[in-house]
């Protein structure tokens, strides 16, 4: 009977003594510290905007173009006889130049031809004139007192004898004219662009020879930016004008071999139509002596060469030069108070680049001399968000600083609670 009752009486002891246990380990456990931890920190980076002077360039491109281009055609037809040894691609020619010369033997007997014509028509007035005096004089002398008749004084011979003179005078003229064109001259200073024919190949009236271009002055067509157009001296004609004011300096460059060159240019006129496809303004710069010695032993221009141009304009007082990195979309920046903590700010642009954006010093809502401008990348700011700043690659704030080491150093957090020990 005991025997029962302790082996009934004893697992249920056992069962008790372990179901005490697990309750005393899970209810004498320590609490855990609980930390109010401070929000991140993030590093930015800050520059200190001051305001300045700023000088207006209007970057634009073109191409190279001659101010004056020819093709030359030929006047006469014939055999090409004679070339100067000028007339080939990428050679210098002065004015009055011989460039081609067609065969003259024919042009010269068709003058000859001519002269001989007029002599003709020459003696036949002569003779009507004579026979006009013989005429009128034998009416005289039949004592006759009325006007002859116009048949009888011969005036229709001696009008056509005279007719015959003045055409056989403009078929002179036409032989000489005609024989000058078998010579093709340069009509000013050049160089041969392209050329069309060679010895010994026989040409009809009209035929291309080539095409030249001037060298005293090289043109380049350059879009001008709309926002920068306010700041630019733009060569504005009128219509009673003459002459307009001369433009901008131009500062163009070039690549060739490797190397680049500098060239000056002024604007020198405004196209009258804006370009349909960049809805932009297209001013003309000009460059003197494109092909001349130069002292600094560059190659000269060519036509068809691409430039990169800087526009000189006026200067701007009293602006802020920010990166164009910290501008983002919608022409906002974002500064960094002296709270450390960022404002998202509007900005209107007053000029700009690639690189930077120029912004009013004294704008009303805009940034202002001395701010601090963000410009590290940050995807989504919050205004009043705390950061810790390096501004002007300076250590950062004091304040923040000895808050941020505090945390690192294992300072115990503001409101943690000690848990009871086991």
């Amino acid at each position: 009977m005991i025997r029962s009752v302790i082996r009934f009486v004893l697992p249920l002891l056992v069962l008790g003594a372990c179901g005490y246990a697990g309750w005393w380990l899970v209810n004498s456990k320590p609490e855990p510290e609980v930390a109010e931890m401070p929000a991140p920190l993030l590093r930015v980076e800050g520059i200190t905007l001051k305001a300045s002077v700023f000088p207006v360039v209007a970057r634009s491109q073109g191409t190279v173009q001659p101010q004056v281009r020819t093709v030359l055609t030929s006047e006469v037809g014939g055999r090409v006889v004679e070339m100067s040894p000028h007339f080939r691609p990428g050679f210098f020619f002065k004015k009055d130049e011989l460039l081609v010369r067609v065969d003259p033997v024919n042009y010269e007997t068709a003058l000859v031809e001519a002269k001989a014509a007029l002599a003709t028509a020459e003696a036949l007035l002569v003779d009507e004139k004579a026979k006009a005096e013989q005429a009128i004089e034998g009416w005289k002398a039949l004592g006759r007192s009325a006007e002859p008749s116009p048949m009888l004084t011969r005036v229709h011979q001696v009008a056509k004898a005279q007719a015959d003179v003045e055409a056989a005078r403009a078929q002179i003229r036409k032989a000489e004219r005609d024989l000058e064109r078998t010579e093709l001259r340069a009509p000013y200073d050049g160089q041969v662009l392209r050329q069309a024919v060679d010895l010994g190949q026989v040409v009809n009236a009209g035929a291309d020879l080539g095409e030249i271009f001037g060298v005293a002055v090289v043109e380049v067509r350059l879009p001008v930016p709309e926002r920068e157009m306010a700041y630019l001296k733009m060569p504005e004609w009128r219509r009673d004008q003459d002459r307009g004011e001369p433009g901008a300096e131009v500062r163009l460059m070039t690549q060739a071999g490797g190397k680049g060159s500098l060239w000056m240019g002024r604007l020198v006129r405004v196209e009258g139509a804006v370009d349909e496809g960049t809805r932009q303004t297209i001013a003309v710069a000009q460059i003197e002596d494109p092909f001349g010695v130069r002292a600094d032993g560059q190659s000269p221009l060519k036509i068809g060469q691409f430039v990169e141009a800087e526009i000189l304009g006026t200067s701007l007082p009293d602006v802020l030069v920010l990166p164009r990195a910290a501008v983002r979309a919608g022409n906002e920046i974002i500064l960094i108070t002296k709270e450390n903590k960022l404002k998202r700010v509007m900005v209107e642009p007053l000029a700009g680049d690639i690189r930077q954006v120029v912004v009013s010093a004294k704008a009303e809502r805009g940034p202002r001399d001395g701010d601090v401008l963000c410009v590290t990348p940050i995807p989504f700011p919050a205004d009043g968000a705390r950061v810790l700043p390096v501004i002007d690659g300076q250590s950062e704030r004091p304040g923040v600083t000895a808050e941020l080491e505090g945390v690192k150093a294992g300072s115990k957090p503001k409101g943690a609670k000690a848990g009871r020990e086991s």
